[in-house]
């Protein structure tokens, strides 16, 4: 037999609790399915900033969070050899720290303020299929329970959030219209933190071609995560723990901070999770999440953007749910809004997830916010979005560093011009991406869709808005 409900969104964690919630409060009937039962685990950096806790607010879980009682990471930093940025955050909406909370506490946290809005939230359920109108709207779900049950429940839009992997996107036959394949891999574990002076601090540290970070997290552990290139995943294969030590050993700062700390979990890997922007919408249904969008996760904004889309989503379509044609264009306005304010943040992580080594003009650039006052906090706020990257990584900045790097006896001229021609070559690549983001994603549409009309252009300003100039930020 089938149900009828306003709303049916497939995954429960942050995008999928952030829209149920959003709807249920407005009134509407949902019911949110999830393959997994809570608490559990998934991959996933769950760094915060402060819009983090912002978004948290904002959803009415933010109490809940809190009573996880994770560090609250009032400074944050950067290092290379040599030299270390450290500094205290800018306040977002009151809120000047972010944190570190592990998946099984945060995800059951939302589930439970979804539930407590009034969405009914089932576990080990999974969508096997969708019903679709004649005219090929979608119109509900067929699910089947981990105990050998089966239905189908009829609603005006399903919402995928369902992750990368998306069986609503696979069923929906939607495509990504601009993707990057990513250049470093991840590899992380937890540990015992018996360094309780620095739980307040979240690290990044970057030496040769590795990248590596610690995010002192609840539980009184902290996550040490590595990033290196991809090039390196048959040694992570071939032995997790001694490549993982390896790089302990290589970089000097990161094993301090992990000196008498003692790891307490497996080590988890990715090796393969490239960036995308896919189409998000159509008659029915809406992707959000990382169902719909994707960056490269050295830049920890994954969970923020989860949730601030997902509630986004929620508190666009409510209004119009009784009303098809009004409801997909509300769902077209909310798509073109969440790649209007991703699309700079997507593009900053592609260029800060390349497998490089430090460029001569990065570690001036350190140098320069390092000795600065301020200079940490200013790109503290660029993660936290409260700056775009061109308010900090402006062109007099580079010809700075440029000048001081040439000046310096120890940096090979002929290697410092290769950089900047480099990275000079990506910029002008960056720029041409960005200008045509929306051309190609209106072309793709009408492939992947049959559309024989282009769809209205949407204005992003200037190119250069809210992304990185050529000399590339240094990476948190």
């Amino acid at each position: 037999m089938s149900e009828h409900v306003d709303v049916v969104v497939v995954g429960s964690r942050c995008a999928g609790s952030a829209a149920a919630i959003a709807l249920a409060r407005r009134g509407r009937t949902v019911v949110a399915l999830d393959s997994a039962a809570f608490p559990s685990d998934t991959l996933s950096t769950h760094l915060f900033f402060p819009p983090h806790w912002a978004e948290l607010e904002r959803l009415g879980a933010r109490h809940r969070v809190l009573a996880l009682d994770p560090p609250l990471h009032t400074r944050g930093g950067l290092g290379s050899p040599g030299v270390e940025v450290v500094g205290d955050y800018s306040a977002y909406d009151g809120i000047a720290a972010g944190s570190c909370v592990r998946r099984p506490g945060l995800d059951l946290a939302l589930v439970e303020t979804a539930r407590e809005a009034g969405a009914e939230v089932r576990e080990r359920v999974r969508v096997t299929g969708l019903l679709t109108a004649p005219s090929g709207r979608v119109t509900g779900v067929r699910f089947a329970g981990r105990d050998g049950g089966t239905g189908e429940i009829r609603a005006k839009l399903v919402i995928g959030a369902d992750g990368r992997r998306s069986t609503i996107a696979r069923l929906v036959g939607t495509t990504e219209h601009h993707s990057w394949q990513n250049q470093r891999m991840m590899a992380y574990a937890y540990y015992e933190d018996t360094h309780l002076d620095q739980r307040h601090v979240a690290m990044q540290w970057r030496a040769d071609d590795d990248l590596v970070t610690v995010f002192p997290c609840d539980g009184g552990q902290l996550i040490a995560l590595l990033m290196p290139p991809v090039r390196r995943a048959a040694e992570f294969r071939a032995g997790a723990e001694a490549a993982f030590d390896a790089t302990i050993d290589r970089i000097p700062a990161f094993g301090a901070r992990l000196r008498g700390c003692t790891r307490v979990s497996k080590i988890r890997t990715s090796v393969s999770h490239p960036s995308y922007f896919r189409h998000s919408h159509g008659p029915g249904w809406a992707l959000a999440g990382d169902a719909g969008h994707f960056k490269d996760p050295v830049t920890a904004q994954g969970i923020r953007d989860a949730l601030r889309f997902g509630r986004l989503l929620g508190e666009a379509a409510a209004p119009y749910l009784d009303d098809e044609h009004a409801l997909d264009s509300a769902l077209a306005a909310w798509e073109d809004d969440r790649d209007r304010q991703c699309l700079p943040m997507y593009q900053w992580a592609n260029g800060l997830g390349r497998d490089d080594t430090v460029s001569p003009i990065e570690d001036v650039a350190y140098r320069w916010f390092a000795s600065r006052p301020g200079g940490p906090t200013e790109i503290l706020d660029v993660f936290s979005r409260k700056r775009s990257a061109t308010e900090v990584f402006t062109p007099a900045r580079l010809a700075r560093w440029v000048s001081t790097a040439a000046r310096d006896p120890r940096v090979d001229r002929r290697t410092l011009m290769r950089t900047l021609r480099r990275d000079v070559g990506r910029e002008v690549q960056r720029i041409a991406e960005f200008r045509r983001f929306e051309h190609r994603k209106a072309q793709s549409h009408r492939q992947c869709f049959d559309e024989p009309e282009p769809r209205v252009a949407q204005d992003y300003g200037p190119a250069s808005a809210g992304t990185a100039t050529m000399a590339r930020a240094p990476r948190l």
